[in-house]
């Protein structure tokens, strides 16, 4: 018999922010923890949103016994819809994980089929030759946790994402005893959350919010509408707390928000007082003084409510002047332009607009993160005393931040490692040693529907994007292969009418002399005609101009 050994295998997460997914493989058993998305960056043209490659599990699909599920953000579980029918296996999350789950499933169509198990934070629980226990920790959504895995090799532990909150809104504490006792037992590997890595400090608790969100919403003139994650359901108490010792009412607007307020109040982890809420339909007539309005969008997603309210293309809410609206979510890397123009217009209807960069004053912060920062994260590794430790959920430059603060603390008493996605790694008595890399990277799907776009599709977007596309119209006689007429040459985001038309003359021109220059034979073979006109027009274009477009050439028969 050989002796017991892990396989670790980073999917996602581990070299960029989302779409985070971590397998584990002992012998014949697999477990996977967390299932993530990615937004896409503004190159992927068309693309809704982007998920990790699991041509890995697809392979092993007999060995996967689990999907371990640490959070309900996008990022953690959002791929799931869409890797369901591929990974027909139980997924693992605690209530309010499971209750965000359901609704996505459900609306994907998948929610029949799947086997969805609840998982109680210090409750262990064996999956294949693994054991897991949960372990309660502190975010900036409901009911995350940590993961000790206890495997053959050793026990591994797995922050998911994290901060240590000393006072959190629902009064469940970051569980550091349980960390201190593993540590105790002996940790074989930690990996752990790198989000805030560049960070110095501590991060706020999410109570920090509160003294600003009361004095703004006490001094405010008119309406507050205030905008936040639609699964801060903290950050939402927060607000429903402070207009109600204000004597406001609250009001809740965008399907996101309104859905996940029914999920958390459905399972009492959302307190609101009876009578105090208004209803959509009743927002536009309600006095403006009397009313908080809790909006989702604040990464100015196109169509979303604050979007919409912004540009005033909003059925129920109207911002007028004198209305306070108060940005309480940090900027995710790439929405800062769609967040600026938002906030512009919010200025030009002569709103009163408060986000982080302008919000932060002596009363508090508008906005405080849901990841661990420096101090917090050394604080981890010491009570943890891992043998290694491997830094994930962060693009590399906080990955190895993490690193580099892991070696200053010094009590890894093995390796620290730093990995990307498709690097695996091998974990036994004998040591850490990296194995051959497997299949990982970005898998894009089409803004409204499920398929999986090609990256050739993608390059010739991004072609069309920058260099536009040019039609020669050819009509042509099928049966004397004579050309009747001069070509036509069409274009679209090439060149601009005026400087463009000579240049365009002379395209009708090339293609002539193409046809012209062609014997019937290759007259009569439309292919044949319209790779040499396409490979004479690309010449000539490249020259005048230096721009390469699309040039797809359309033959008429008469």
């Amino acid at each position: 018999m050989s002796d017991p050994s892990l396989l670790v295998v980073p999917l996602g997460g581990l070299g960029e922010f989302g779409m985070n997914m971590l397998a584990f493989r002992s012998g014949d058993d697999i477990v996977v923890v967390d299932a993530g998305l990615m937004f896409p960056e503004s190159e992927l043209l068309g693309v809704d949103v982007v998920l990790p490659d699991i041509a890995y599990l697809k392979q092993n699909r007999e060995h996967v016994r689990g999907i371990l599920l640490t959070h309900g953000h996008e990022d953690h579980l959002g791929a799931l819809p869409y890797l369901i029918s591929d990974l027909d296996v139980p997924i693992y999350g605690t209530r309010f994980t499971l209750a965000l789950l359901r609704k996505k499933l459900q609306e994907s169509g998948h929610l029949e089929t799947a086997v969805l198990r609840d998982m109680q934070p210090g409750t262990a629980f064996p999956l294949g030759a693994f054991e897991i226990e949960p372990i309660q920790v502190t975010h900036s959504t409901l009911d995350c946790v940590a993961l000790a895995i206890r495997t053959p090799v050793g026990v591994i532990l797995h922050t998911g994402d994290f901060k240590m909150d000393p006072t959190p809104i629902d009064n469940h504490p970051f569980d550091l005893h349980a960390f201190a006792r593993y540590g105790q037992e002996g940790v074989l590997a930690l990996f752990s959350d790198s989000t805030n890595a560049e960070r110095a400090g501590y991060t706020p608790s999410e109570r920090a919010v509160r003294p600003l969100m009361e004095s703004l919403v006490r001094g405010a003139p008119r309406r507050v509408i205030v905008s936040c994650f639609a699964t801060s359901i903290h950050r939402i108490q927060v607000v429903v707390d402070v207009a109600h010792s204000l004597g406001r009412k609250v009001g809740f607007v965008g399907r996101s928000m309104v859905d996940n307020v029914e999920i958390a109040h459905g399972l009492e982890k959302l307190h609101i007082p009876d009578g105090m809420v208004v209803r959509q339909q009743d927002l536009r007539g309600f006095d403006p003084t009397k009313l908080v309005v809790l909006a989702s969008g604040s990464q100015a997603e196109a169509m979303s409510s604050l979007s919409r309210m912004a540009v005033d293309n909003h059925r129920h809410v109207s911002i007028e002047e004198n209305d306070t609206v108060i940005l309480s979510a940090r900027i995710i890397p790439g929405n800062e332009r769609a967040i600026s123009r938002m906030i512009d217009h919010l200025f030009r209807r002569r709103a009163l607009v408060y986000y982080e960069a302008a919000a932060s004053g002596g009363t508090g912060p508008v906005h405080v993160s849901g990841h661990a920062s420096q101090e917090e994260l050394k604080l981890l590794v010491n009570l943890v005393r891992p043998k290694y430790f491997v830094p994930i959920h962060g693009e590399y430059r906080q990955l190895f931040r993490h690193a580099a603060l892991a070696h200053q603390v010094g009590t890894v008493s093995g390796e620290i490692l730093l990995l990307e996605d498709g690097q695996t790694l091998e974990l036994s008595k004998t040591g850490a040693v990296r194995r051959e890399p497997v299949t990982a990277g970005r898998v894009c799907v089409d803004s409204g529907s499920l398929e999986e776009i090609e990256e050739i599709v993608i390059r010739d977007r991004k072609h069309l994007s920058e260099d536009g596309i040019v039609v020669p119209i050819i009509a042509i006689d099928k049966h004397s292969g004579r050309t009747e007429g001069l070509p036509e040459v069409v274009s679209r985001g090439f060149l601009s009418t005026d400087d463009g038309q000579a240049v365009l003359d002379g395209a009708r021109e090339v293609v002539r002399r193409t046809i012209d220059g062609s014997n019937a034979e290759e007259k009569m073979d439309w292919s044949v005609i319209k790779e040499k006109i396409r490979v004479d027009l690309k010449r000539y274009l490249n020259k005048q101009t230096s721009k390469r477009p699309l040039i797809l050439p359309v033959i008429l028969e008469v």
